[in-house]
């Protein structure tokens, strides 16, 4: 059985339907919006036209000229009532990214501050940062531009009242127990701990949006005397992939 109170279905528009696993983001709910998208896609629910996820709901649009609105909902809800989300297993096509990561220095500066907002030594921080296998939650705030959990719960930091002006192009930034991998130069309040050189957003690419929800991270420490290299290689940045079985 699902959650006594989840999931919710709400009408969006005259063609959409939202399935909300929760009201905030948890691992339970965005592992259930992740698998509920996949079995949409699998079972081809009729009229459905495009399904997303968000941190924490399924989204999907219809074609209202050739599908009635009530018929589409009655699908969704068997489609809902046939298993728990909470326990389904996520999606089958997720890959494994290692992305290579310059950590503090110039080019990644509020390590440092960041590791003390957790209450973290350095080397903690750092091992934490490097070693931690994180799923790409959803896809935000710019095109092709991936947040990715959770960390332990000592990275459960605010986000700066201030903006930092600006963070460029692969920045690694940390909040809320969150990494968010920057698809451009941008102001942000997340803290900017580490760098790499791979380009999340390709928009010249068949895959312009390279990260795809369900997909785990690492993001491994590098030299920083290699970065240059990394930089110059080609869009990936020296990070691998490899299928999830």
């Amino acid at each position: 059985m699902t959650n006594a109170h989840w999931p919710r279905v709400h009408t969006v528009g005259v063609d959409g339907l939202l399935v909300r696993f929760g009201d905030r983001l948890s691992e339970a709910a965005n592992r259930a919006a992740l698998a509920f998208r996949g079995a949409l896609e699998d079972t081809g629910l009729p009229g459905v036209q495009e399904t997303t996820t968000s941190l924490a709901s399924t989204y999907l649009r219809f074609d209202p000229l050739t599908h009635d609105h009530g018929d589409v909902q009655n699908a969704l809800s068997q489609l809902i009532a046939d298993r728990d989300w909470f326990a389904a297993d996520l999606p089958q096509g997720r890959r494994l990214w290692r992305i290579p990561t310059v950590y503090g220095t110039d080019r990644a500066p509020q390590l440092e501050a960041a590791a003390a907002k957790a209450g973290l030594p350095l080397t903690e921080a750092l091992q934490t940062l490097s070693t931690t296998r994180v799923r790409v939650q959803t896809i935000g705030f710019a095109p092709g531009q991936p947040y990715l959990g959770e960390l332990p719960p000592a990275w459960n930091i605010p986000r700066q009242t201030a903006l930092t002006p600006r963070v460029p192009i692969g920045a690694l930034t940390v909040a809320i127990r969150q990494l968010t991998l920057f698809a451009g130069p941008t102001p942000t309040g997340w803290r900017h701990v580490g760098q790499t050189a791979f380009k999340a957003f390709r928009p010249d690419s068949d895959t312009p949006f390279v990260l795809r929800p369900g997909d785990e991270v690492l993001f491994p420490a590098t030299d920083p005397d290699a970065y240059p290299e990394l930089e110059a290689s080609d869009l990936d940045g020296g990070a691998t992939c490899e299928p999830i079985p």
